[in-house]
């Protein structure tokens, strides 16, 4: 296998406030892997999670150092990659599992959802994202997206620094202007247990659908959200919690849903597993990301048709996303046509 490694640069037309900083432009890194007269394509890129961090310049060293593993190699079967993979970290893993993918299926002459024996009839809507900001920016932003899209399902970002007054300052001026959408909230480990106490029987009867991440990431956090069961008829999703299978059996028996994201997951591989282990254990599914392109995305929607809650938009407030795909009908996300993951440059 050949391949190719550099950095492109992605700015957002709308920065992105949450509960541990703002985002207005990163730089990803794509790969590019050549095999059997296929090209793959990878993404990956730094974030943060509060628990775990990682720079981009840190994740192109650590793939400069492990790529030419592959020089002298045909490309592997599916059973192989886990093995090859291991030694690296999470979003190192996914940029190589992704083209992996791509060329494989596109070796194999189908969209990638396709040889999973999915149906595309099963996608649901994308909830659109609303930062922390003012009141009055968080109703621009939804306007923002309501010009674009119909935005049925929003998700709020809270965990507002300025502490719960402001939260649901933004949660009572978002309400009458949902016109009958869903409305989901996100604390990004923003509470503390004693906040997330008040906070969820509040939301529950002003509707909103569920609540992810109330808590700080860590190692022990199952009991946390153990301790917020019960409290109101409300979904708990982790998210910065859940990166593997590991975590997905330990915060089991304490959430109502887990939220995948590839650069967490260390790509499709581990996602696969976890999406159908998670239905198996009757877990609801969220399917997120970062600050990613229409690459990451594209490869994330290939899941899209197990996924109760997708969250994938991060593409969609992009002004110089190189990529196209996946496609998008209103708010409905679903995987392309297109072989393999079915991205391609615009």
């Amino acid at each position: 296998m050949r391949w190719r490694l550099h950095r492109f640069t992605l700015t957002k037309e709308v920065p992105l406030t949450i509960s541990r900083g703002t985002t207005g432009a990163v730089e990803h890194l794509l790969l590019e892997l050549e095999a059997g007269g296929c090209t793959g394509r990878g993404e990956t890129g730094g974030f943060d999670t509060g628990q775990r961090y990682f720079t981009t310049q840190a994740l192109e060293a650590e793939l400069q150092a492990w790529l030419p593993v592959l020089d002298a190699l045909d490309l592997p079967a599916p059973a192989a990659w886990p093995a090859l993979l291991e030694p690296l970290s999470p979003p190192a893993r996914c940029a190589v599992d992704l083209a992996l993918h791509d060329c494989w299926a596109q070796q194999l002459g189908q969209p990638l959802w396709r040889l999973w024996g999915l149906l595309r009839s099963s996608c649901r809507p994308t909830s659109v994202t609303l930062g922390l900001g003012s009141v009055d920016q968080v109703l621009q932003r939804l306007a923002r997206w309501r010009s674009r899209l119909p935005a049925t399902r929003v998700k709020l970002k809270l965990g507002s620094p300025d502490g719960l007054d402001h939260d649901c300052a933004l949660v009572e001026a978002v309400l009458p202007q949902l016109q009958g959408a869903e409305l989901q909230v996100d604390a990004n480990g923003g509470w503390s247990l004693e906040m997330a106490r008040k906070m969820l029987p509040w939301l529950a009867e002003r509707g909103v659908v569920l609540v992810e991440q109330p808590l700080a990431a860590a190692v022990d956090d199952q009991q946390g959200f153990a301790e917020l069961q019960g409290l109101a008829p409300i979904a708990l999703v982790a998210d910065e919690s859940c990166w593997d299978v590991e975590d997905l059996l330990r915060l089991a028996p304490h959430v109502q849903g887990v939220n995948l994201k590839l650069l967490k997951t260390g790509g499709l591989s581990e996602a696969w597993l976890m999406a159908r282990l998670a239905r198996r254990l009757g877990l609801q599914l969220m399917l997120g990301c970062y600050s990613d392109s229409a690459l990451l995305n594209g490869a994330a929607a290939q899941l899209l048709p197990l996924v109760e809650w997708p969250d994938l938009d991060s593409h969609l407030n992009l002004s110089d996303d190189p990529f196209c795909g996946p496609w998008l009908d209103g708010d409905l996300l679903q995987p392309g046509d297109g072989l393999g993951l079915g991205v391609s440059r615009c």
